[in-house]
């Protein structure tokens, strides 16, 4: 990693000096009290991303007329003096580790579901148009039984007097106030996300005809007000400054960057003194929801940053998934001024102080694959799928003991990560992987979704770093286990993963994952021999021999010229595997077809992520078949009865199973009737990805350690 002395350098946010130009993004968290009272859970956050080195915290949403105006549950409150104690609490813990830290000042407006839930009206410039799609469809049944949108039924709109305006003015104030006595050195303004103050400045939901709608600067006036108000009531004590939508992204007659940049210029004007530059989005597309303020698409919002910087005299802070060299270099170019991290803190708080000793190496990295957000949207308190601890840093941690000889069994995530966790406990660890490298099915999955690749090369890493001592092409008998006397044993082998029983399952062109990954990583075996032909197979094992198809980016890559399948693909299983597994097909050439009996597709897959997938899928062409019936596969198709009835024939070149894995936890019964303490990680006690493995790895490491 280049040099980083740009984003290391200190910055200045009005009268706010800051240790270095990172800051930690505002994130809906729902980790603060029912009452919204700051308690232990959210001052533990946010004083571990101190810690961590960042130089500024902003809050997630803190409500200035809660309850009025919230839009999650657990979320911070700022509208009475009973919340100081609390505020101040959390800004003391902030400060004991250098960092600074704002409150992001918010009222919901028309998006605010803890008012819909309630039977509050929502507020907003005027009635909202109606959506234009529907989100929804990509949640899974039991996730919209789940969700907090799922309870609302009537939604009473008041369209604001100007009295009512002239109320929430004040009410942001009186906030911004609350926040300087609570010891915060900024406010941050909520200016975008559909929000209330983003509803009035939008020119889809405001269509007033008075001097808050109509005109750009008429449709600012909300805003603007609010910031001179704050300005005047804090006296210029702590910074101020306001989130702006570059744009809003997918939506008919909606705010473009020529608007941001003259409401940027009015902002500063009215006494802002920085501006953070996000996005929005049309939220009937559920695509979108991955392509405005949380993108997909590393560094999107950096060139609307650099429209608005060009434009103004004050700070501008950039959001997006900014890489650390990215924003390092804007912040070189002038473009930018300092770059607010989301995901990537939450994945590893210690993000900053890793990259500040030159270990860039050691930062757990974000794979992007929205559990964070995707929590949110049932009401869920967030979390992480790499970083357990995310949320409970509250907890403080048991009486540990190390020194203990352990055994993991099993070398893909949940292992490599119990073995690392243990290691940095103090034990003597052994890892046992009967193929010939670690990384199990993350190899494969990474091959489909790259990011993957980040947590498989840092895993790697910790375990070469570690005193972990690592046995490949072992086998875990039980004259293993004894030989090696464990005082506990982990097991983490995995899901096992049989053909479905589909009539033709049996036939040559048909392929189970484990078919596919073994060509694709050059692994062989007795089944796969006969069905695939011998320049495939001497293909694989050129591959094998020479490490290429350990390399999976040359795989990525060659596979874009060859790959031993027909052109017309049908995958039997619409979830996670299948799924990533048709975007891997098509972004080769192929043409594709999901069948399954589920009446939705994608479980596996986070709600964010899933919404992104399905539409790219369907944007490619791929035919995606859910609820179907009496599925059967013949020499060069496949049959099945679609959802409204309708026998359907689609032509297969290729057929690839792609469901059917299921726990298997025998070789641990087995163990622990020998008499072993043994204990189960990730998928061999029931399939839950990544982040089940990364998640029990930890309780698991936790329980060998408390052990007596």
């Amino acid at each position: 990693m280049a040099n980083l002395s740009h984003l290391f350098s200190p910055g200045q946010i009005g009268p706010l000096a800051l240790r270095n130009r990172i800051a930690v993004t505002a994130m809906g968290a729902s980790l603060a009290e029912v009452d919204g009272q700051c308690g232990p859970r959210i001052i533990a956050y946010h004083e571990e991303q101190a810690k961590g080195g960042v130089g500024l915290v902003i809050t997630g949403v803190a409500g200035v007329a809660w309850p009025v105006g919230a839009n999650q549950t657990n979320q911070i409150a700022i509208s009475d003096d009973r919340f100081l104690p609390g505020l101040t609490a959390l800004t003391e813990a902030v400060h004991r580790h250098g960092a600074k830290i704002a409150a992001q000042i918010h009222h919901g407006g028309l998006v605010a579901m803890q008012d819909m839930l309630a039977g509050r009206p929502i507020w907003g410039p005027s009635l909202p148009p109606a959506p234009s799609g529907d989100f929804t469809a990509s949640f899974l049944l039991e996730e919209l039984a789940e969700a907090p949108f799922s309870r609302v039924r009537d939604i009473d709109v008041k369209v604001m007097t100007v009295d009512d305006i002239h109320h929430v003015v004040k009410q942001f104030a009186d906030a911004a106030d609350r926040a300087r006595r609570a010891g915060f050195d900024g406010v941050e303004i909520h200016g975008g996300h559909g929000y209330l103050l983003s509803s009035f400045i939008s020119p889809k939901t405001n269509v007033r005809t008075d001097a808050y709608g109509g005109s750009l600067e008429n449709r600012a006036r909300f805003l603007l007000e609010v910031i001179s108000a704050v300005k005047a009531r804090t006296g210029g004590a702590i910074a101020l400054w306001c989130k702006l939508d570059s744009r809003e992204v997918g939506v008919k007659n909606g705010l473009t960057i020529e608007d941001s940049v003259q409401i940027a210029r009015l902002a500063e004007q009215a006494g802002a003194e920085a501006i953070t530059v996000t996005a929005y989005h049309d939220a009937g597309q559920p695509k979108l929801h991955s392509g405005s303020h949380t993108p997909h698409e590393p560094g999107v919002n950096l060139p609307y940053a650099a429209r608005i910087k060009a434009a103004v005299n004050i700070p501008v802070i950039a959001s997006g998934r900014v890489e650390p060299e990215a924003g390092d270099r804007a912040i070189a170019k002038g473009t930018i001024d300092f770059v607010s991290m989301g995901r990537k803190l939450l994945a590893d708080p210690y993000l900053p102080a890793k990259l500040a000793e030159g270990r860039e190496h050691d930062v757990r990295p974000c794979i992007y694959c929205y559990t964070c957000i995707s929590a949110i949207y049932l009401g869920q308190p967030m979390r992480c799928a790499v970083n357990p601890e995310l949320g409970f840093e509250y907890q403080r941690p048991l009486q540990q003991h190390g020194g203990r000889r352990v055994v993991v069994i099993g070398g893909g995530p949940g292992g490599m990560e119990t073995a690392r966790r243990l290691d940095a406990m103090g034990h003597k660890v052994v890892l046992i992987e009967e193929g010939e490298r670690l990384g199990g099915t993350l190899r494969f999955a990474s091959l489909a979704y790259p990011a993957n690749e980040r947590l498989l090369d840092w895993l790697r890493h910790q375990i070469e770093m570690s005193a972990v001592k690592v046995r490949l092409r072992t086998h875990a008998t039980l004259e293993v286990m004894h030989a090696l006397a464990p005082d506990a044993i982990v097991v983490a082998t995995g899901a096992v993963r049989g053909l479905t029983p589909i009539p033709g399952n049996h036939l040559p062109h048909v392929l189970s994952g484990d078919d596919l990954r073994g060509l694709m990583l050059g692994k062989g075996g007795e089944a796969l021999k006969q069905k695939v032909g011998l320049a495939t197979r001497i293909a694989a094992k050129v591959g094998a021999a020479t490490r290429l198809t350990s390399n999976l980016a040359f795989v990525r890559e060659a596979t874009k010229t060859w790959i031993p399948l027909g052109q017309r693909i049908v995958i039997i299983g619409g979830e996670l595997v299948g799924l990533e597994l048709a975007e891997f097909l098509i972004e080769r050439g192929r043409e594709v077809a999901v069948v399954d009996e589920a009446p939705r597709f994608g479980a596996g897959l986070t709600i964010v992520r899933r919404m992104r997938l399905l539409a790219e899928l369907a944007e490619h062409g791929v035919r995606l078949c859910p609820q179907a019936s009496g599925i059967a596969i013949e020499e060069g198709l496949v049959h099945f009865v679609d959802k409204e009835g309708s026998q359907q024939v689609v032509p297969a070149d290729h057929v690839v199973i792609a469901k059917g894995a299921t726990g298997d936890a025998k070789l641990a019964e087995t163990l622990s009737l020998a008499g072993f303490e043994v204990h189960v990680v990730g998928d061999c006690r029931g399939v839950g990805y990544i982040e089940k493995a990364m998640h029990d790895a930890a309780a698991a490491a936790l329980a060998v350690s408390i052990a007596r």
